[in-house]
């Protein structure tokens, strides 16, 4: 990402929560716009018990002046914790922090449009690449459904539905391309001087 493109959507499957959330902050600090989907699917190393413990331990934290108004606002969707994570990264009162803020976009799930278009990946925050073989860690998404995220089941079933046209969707790609192949190759001899002309002119 040393270069600007239009919008970088990243598939957060397999990565670590704090690592990918301090890449986003940087790059959307920097006037990139960003997009992360999947978010249920994030890390976050260590042993699921340690982790919830940790998290109810959050939930208790509140406004002592008035809890129901004043925050700290407990988040549960992933995307929610996430951006949260991204947000204390960011000087989010000033001008320039909202403005990164604007430019960050997270989901659960793959949603239209970001189904048709190329994910990526961020080598440097992927857990396979910064956690030790053999460590425990933790799906953001189980977490989530622990301390309140509703929603699990449903966007299970809707992933399921998308992989399901995608995988349509290759199989129709992979027989149309077969098919031009064979095309090509059963003309190849009757089109061989023509090739052969347009070499010799730089073509």
């Amino acid at each position: 990402m040393s270069t600007f493109e239009k919008v970088v959507v990243i598939d957060g499957k397999g990565h670590l929560l704090g690592r990918l959330s301090s890449i986003v902050a940087k790059q959307a600090l920097s006037g990139q716009k960003v997009v992360v989907v999947r978010c249920e699917e994030l890390n976050v190393s260590g042993e699921f018990f340690r982790n919830k413990l940790k998290y109810h331990a959050y939930l208790h934290k509140q406004n002592r002046v008035n809890p129901r108004k004043g925050g700290p606002f407990h988040f549960r969707a992933p995307s929610r914790i996430l951006y949260k994570a991204i947000r204390g990264m960011i000087p989010h009162k000033t001008a320039r922090g909202a403005a990164a803020l604007e430019r960050i976009k997270l989901f659960e799930g793959v949603p239209p449009p970001y189904d048709k278009v190329k994910r990526m990946v961020v080598p440097d925050a992927l857990r396979v690449q910064r956690l030790k073989p053999g460590r425990k860690y933790t799906t953001l998404g189980r977490i989530s459904k622990e301390v309140g995220w509703k929603y699990q089941d449903v966007v299970a079933k809707l992933e399921e539905k998308r992989k399901a046209k995608s995988a349509a969707y290759y199989q129709r790609k992979t027989a149309l391309a077969a098919v031009e192949k064979k095309a090509v190759e059963s003309k190849a001899a009757a089109i061989k001087d023509i090739n052969a002309s347009l070499a010799a002119l730089g073509h």
